[in-house]
């Protein structure tokens, strides 16, 4: 299955807390399409779906809340502080996400798109990706973020940041950086700047 030859595709990511959302917000604002692997992760695994059946027989029913759906916090613990944990979910996960990329790259009718990839390393399944964009924060703003946002501890916000690849390999993939230690004013204006400039390569 290929892309759409007619779309410009760019890759956002980023580490962990490190503002990939209200990048990708400022995005959509502008009418760009944004085609977030986070959600498409959340619906292959609601009640129901084959993923989550798998998920369940490799790590067990411990790993479901008591609604019957993924917790996610528990699954986030555990892979993070397993690195054989986190292989085999995404063993079951990525092919998935990756299949319903591309449907969904294909379907549209734009001049460019966001595909938001939080983990995103060069790999065959994006091969067909054009650009990559790195939202970029210090080490020691994502883990003030992350203790902020999920209520751990600096402990458990450091294993997390360990568990991904690190910042320096990260901005090595980038085609573009846009540093978020500002204001969301700030980063309103450079959304808009990487706008202009990807309507202009999207030719």
């Amino acid at each position: 299955m290929h892309r759409n030859p007619d779309i410009f595709t760019v890759v956002l990511t980023g580490g962990i807390a490190s503002g990939k959302t209200a990048v990708s917000d400022f995005f959509a604002r502008l009418g760009v399409p944004v085609v977030d692997t986070d959600l498409i992760a959340r619906e292959a695994v609601e009640p129901g779906r084959p993923a989550l059946n798998r998920i369940v027989e490799m790590f067990g029913e411990e790993f479901l809340d008591p609604q019957g759906q993924l917790d996610r916090q528990k699954m986030r613990l555990a892979i993070f502080s397993d690195p054989a944990q986190k292989a085999r979910l995404e063993a079951i996960l990525h092919p998935l996400i990756a299949t319903q990329v591309i449907r969904r790259v294909e379907t549209l009718d734009s001049r460019y798109c966001i595909l938001v990839i939080p983990l995103y390393t060069q790999s065959s399944a994006y091969a067909w990706i054009d650009r990559v964009l790195v939202v970029d924060v210090s080490e020691e703003a994502q883990i003030q973020r992350v203790i902020a946002r999920d209520q751990i501890s600096r402990k458990q916000a450091q294993s997390i940041l360990r568990a991904q690849i690190s910042r320096q390999q990260r901005l090595a993939l980038a085609d573009d950086i846009v540093e978020n230690s500002g204001s969301l004013n700030e980063l309103k204006d450079k959304v808009e700047e990487l706008h202009r400039k990807y309507l202009g390569l999207a030719l």
